[in-house]
């Protein structure tokens, strides 16, 4: 394949996709009605369609690959596009955050002590105890388990972290990452005894 006609294949990918996702944002501003149905079946019906034909051109491997990664851009492209810079608005009195605040309580040392024991040691404890599981009962070949196993470790141990720092129910939170701990290695250790 010449590279005149990769462009050309490349430009008709980039061209499909634009129309596609221009349709699909026309759908979404209308109102309501027929129309509204209409842009979004005939926009998704062309985005489906861009990304199939390139598989026949290009390959089966590189086509859909190549059309998938046009479409994000272009997508990207027209969403950025509409971008608009509002002024902020005035805040109102109190705190309207983004997440809420755990409730209001006078702290103490030992809240203080178990929030930090929660966060740092036992919910690694109890994201190791998820990996390990995982590890040791899933399917597969025992290199993608491990590899699985490990990547459950940080993100397990980073949510129990967020949760046990934003729950204001600090004794809920002990129990449930005690017992997950409890559970994974328990489970783990079942296998060996089968």
């Amino acid at each position: 394949m010449s590279d005149a006609v990769f462009l050309g294949v490349t430009a008709a990918i980039a061209g499909g996709s634009l129309v596609g996702i221009w349709s699909l944002r026309r759908a979404w501003r209308l109102k309501g009605g027929g129309a509204k149905g209409r842009w979004r079946w005939s926009g998704l019906a062309l985005l489906g369609a861009t990304l199939f034909w390139p598989a026949w051109v290009l390959g089966e491997a590189r086509g859909p690959f190549i059309a998938v990664t046009l479409l994000s851009v272009v997508a990207l492209g027209l969403v950025a596009s509409g971008y608009t810079l509002r002024p902020a608005r005035a805040r109102r009195a109190g705190r309207e955050g983004l997440a809420p605040e755990p409730a209001e309580r006078a702290p103490s040392k030992w809240r203080t002590a178990l929030r930090w024991l929660l966060a740092g040691p036992i919910g690694m404890v109890a994201a190791m105890g998820l990996g390990v599981s995982y590890a040791v009962w899933a399917p597969g070949e025992i290199q993608t388990r491990l590899l699985i196993g490990g990547l459950i470790v940080p993100l397990a141990w980073g949510s129990a972290m967020a949760w046990t720092l934003a729950d204001s129910r600090i004794l809920r939170a002990t129990a449930v990452l005690v017992g997950t701990a409890i559970i994974g290695f328990g489970t783990a250790m079942l296998k060996g005894l089968t």
